[in-house]
């Protein structure tokens, strides 16, 4: 039974009734009143002895302080003296001073420590009833649920936040930014030193403004004392110097200094931290231990999110200087040749591939040129291309006949390929540009199973070069084409890889684009610089894919000046193929 069953509880004859059974008490204001005088029983019912309605009284939940019209105390209960020591009964219970209750307002108010409710039933004859509850542990429980609600919809926040930045700066900017206002006024992020300097961002706020972002670099002998032992896993909790480092290093505006409260908590990293965060807040509103807990949580998701972020930034790093060294150099200046190139590698977002170009000068005024294709795609092509390129660099120091070279390059690459592994091997065209004292060049090639070579003469005829030879990197010995090829000045020796030839597209998107194709696209262009007939190949062959998949793209041009070492000038259009099917077919 609790105290909502009772409808009216009349001490004066120790009846509970009802609406409907109410009657005039026998209620005597000189009567003597006792907090938890006995009830005199009620009427025998069915020949049952009703209960001491005192022990009732005694056993509700609520505590029971009941006043007559004049707001004297006639009756507490047991309840409600444990709850209410200051009510006496047969004084007012206005001079109790009991929050609510005194001024006759019924609801929630705090007594004594304890959170209590009060509500207020009226009696007969102008008397009135107080139920009192004791709600302390209720309402405690109820805050306890919506701060841990709040505290992991925090963490669900941040988690999604950090769980996108992969840049370290971006994301310690993040890092702030999500920590005032909900943890902090002022919060400040530190990275561990680099290169002997740190990094560290700061959000703060003023007022209701929105967080101000701002950031900085300390030499790592300047930190504050409290940050450099959080960067080693020490968490410092010396509060009040805390507040006068951060306000000596100028991290808090806007915080009026000894009247805050700080905080520092290394965010975890590797084997070491990989920063620390600091944050402060004024002092009327201190951290405690549970405040403590969700910034430990928070700089956990913080440090996490910085780790991948930081390792993101060294494997992105690594991978761009690897990349430079792997990217096809650009051919050494030469005189008598001008040089074209166009490359385009099957994966854009790596631009490294399995073909390769370049050239080296000669001690005799000559060039070595080269341009290859190695078996594969993607980085371990482009490995493979560049021990390839590193051989070349070295052998053509002892050795710079076309032929003799190749052969040196093929052992080289065998004894790599077997030490590995790897069983790859490559095609590749080089040759020895020397030029002639009337003006053009005097090519001598070698063929390692590549493509052969076009040259575009004068006349705006395109000629293939027979030139054969073995695959390099499969097997000792191998047979090895030569040929001797003279370019006139105005005249192009075109070097390509097969991602040209065999690029798929047209109309159907699967017809290879071909060598005819090729020599038509070349057919008429004599007079076009090296550079920009380099770049047309690339670019028909582009338009043949209609941006569909594709193998690495090489094109290597070099074109014969005159003695002066300066190109023709070229002022005309480029020609159409002359079949009209062709040209279809080629803006296909």
């Amino acid at each position: 039974m609790t105290a909502a069953d009772v409808r009216d509880f009349d001490p004066g004859d120790g009846r509970i009734s009802t609406p409907s059974t109410r009657r005039a008490p026998a209620w005597s204001a000189a009567a003597p009143v006792r907090p938890t005088a006995a009830l005199p029983p009620l009427a025998p019912d069915r020949g049952q002895v009703p209960p001491d309605w005192s022990e009732v009284v005694e056993h509700f939940r609520e505590g029971l302080v009941v006043c007559d019209a004049d707001g004297v105390v006639r009756h507490i209960s047991p309840v409600a003296v444990r709850l209410l020591p200051d009510v006496v009964p047969g004084e007012l219970l206005a001079a109790a001073g009991v929050p609510g209750m005194s001024d006759g307002i019924p609801g929630a108010f705090t007594h004594r420590g304890r959170r209590l409710t009060a509500r207020c039933v009226p009696l007969s004859g102008g008397r009135c009833c107080w139920y009192v509850e004791d709600v302390t542990e209720s309402v405690s429980r109820a805050d306890a649920l919506l701060a841990e609600r709040a505290r992991s919809a925090f963490l669900a926040v941040v988690g999604d936040k950090l769980g996108n930045p992969l840049h370290p700066d971006r994301a310690a900017a993040a890092v702030v930014r999500l920590t005032v206002p909900s943890l902090a006024e002022v919060a400040v992020l530190v990275l561990a030193p680099r290169s002997g300097r740190a990094r560290w961002w700061r959000a703060s706020r003023v007022d209701d403004e929105t967080p101000m972002v701002d950031s900085g670099v300390l030499a790592g002998g300047d930190l504050p004392t409290a940050i450099a032992d959080g960067l080693t896993g020490i968490e410092p909790h010396a509060v009040d110097w805390l507040v006068e480092q951060a306000v000596d290093a100028g991290w808090l505006p806007g915080l009026p200094g000894v009247e805050s409260a700080a905080r520092v908590v290394p965010l975890p990293g590797g084997d070491t931290p990989v920063g620390v965060l600091l944050v402060a807040r004024r002092a009327t509103r201190p951290y405690d231990e549970d405040d403590v807990e969700l910034i430990r949580a928070f700089a956990a998701r913080a440090g996490a999110a910085l780790t991948t972020a930081l390792l993101y930034r060294d494997q992105a790093e690594v991978a761009d200087t690897l990349q430079a060294s792997l990217l096809p150099v650009e051919p050494a200046e030469t005189a008598g040749v001008q040089w074209g190139t166009a490359y385009r590698p099957a994966q854009a977002g790596l631009r490294i591939g399995g073909d390769f170009y370049g050239s080296h000068r000669l001690a005799d005024g000559g060039s070595l040129f080269f341009l290859g294709d190695v078996s594969g795609k993607g980085v371990e092509a482009a490995v493979f291309t560049g021990q390839l390129r590193q051989c070349l660099q070295a052998l053509h120091r002892v050795e710079s006949h076309p032929g003799r070279l190749l052969r040196l390059l093929n052992d080289a690459l065998l004894e790599t390929t077997q030490a590995h592994g790897q069983g790859r091997f490559a095609t590749i065209v080089l040759g020895v540009a020397r030029p002639e004292r009337e003006g053009g060049l005097t090519l001598t090639l070698a063929g390692g199973g590549h493509l052969p070579p076009l040259v575009l003469r004068v006349s705006g005829e395109v000629e293939t070069v027979p030139l054969r030879g073995m695959l390099i990197g499969v097997v000792p010995d191998q047979r090895v084409g030569e040929v001797t090829v003279r370019l006139a000045p105005g005249e192009t020796c075109l070097l390509y890889s097969d991602g040209v030839t065999e690029a798929r597209g047209g109309r159907r998107g699967d017809e290879q684009f071909g060598p005819e194709r090729l020599v038509t696209a070349l057919t008429g262009c004599q007079r076009m610089p090296a550079p920009a007939l380099a770049e047309r190949v690339e670019q028909v062959t582009c338009d043949w894919l209609a941006h569909g998949d594709h193998d690495d793209i090489a094109v290597l041009a070099l074109r014969a000046v005159g003695p002066s070492g300066r190109p023709s000038r070229h002022l005309h259009a480029v020609p159409a193929p002359a079949d009209p099917d062709q040209q279809r077919e080629t803006g296909a």
